[in-house]
């Protein structure tokens, strides 16, 4: 059986405090959080677990999230001399992003198609963090895998997902994942 990994990760830093987004690496990891499909169990990971979380990634058959190429693995990068991109990765925001010309965001996808708003943003999750309510990020950053996989798999079965565009319109756009 294929192991796909859901997986994505919050921040102790926003880009601002570490002196822009080319410095991610300087972010640090708050919380990372996998589904793995080979186990069918959710893995929460603080800081001090980073090495298995990396193990778990670097170990898949495939790694699946949102923008997780240009920022996650940028982010993980400071406690690894490993390339995560090494990983077979399918970054859905990428993904769509050569598709469509432009990025969106996971909310924007998650309500058209499935029905299901985001529970908090990467902003609320900074603000836990300096709160010390890491059961909080740690709960948001598993709503976010599974919104994740499930717009995955609704991509599987149908060929397509949908998005509101800047003006407020539903689209459809084909995909082959």
């Amino acid at each position: 059986m294929k192991n796909i990994v859901y997986f994505d990760l919050e921040t102790q830093k926003s880009a601002g405090e570490v002196g822009g987004w080319d410095r991610k690496a300087d972010m640090l990891m708050s919380v990372g959080v996998t589904y793995s499909t080979a186990s069918a169990q959710y893995k929460i990971y603080g800081e001090a677990q980073v090495d298995g979380l990396i193990k778990e990634l670097m170990r898949a058959d495939l790694v699946i999230g949102f923008n997780i190429i240009n920022f996650d693995y940028d982010v993980l990068s400071h406690y690894s001399p490993l390339d995560l991109r090494d990983a077979p990765t399918l970054d859905l925001m990428a993904d769509l992003e050569k598709t469509l010309g432009h990025r969106l965001s996971l909310d924007s996808l998650a309500k058209p198609t499935l029905a299901a708003p985001k529970i908090a943003d990467g902003l609320q999750a900074l603000k836990w963090w300096k709160e010390g309510k890491v059961i909080e990020i740690a709960e948001y950053c598993c709503f976010d895998v599974k919104i994740t996989k499930e717009l995955h798999e609704y991509g599987q079965r149908k060929g397509e997902v949908f998005y509101v565009d800047r003006a407020g319109q539903k689209r459809t756009v084909k995909v082959k994942w």
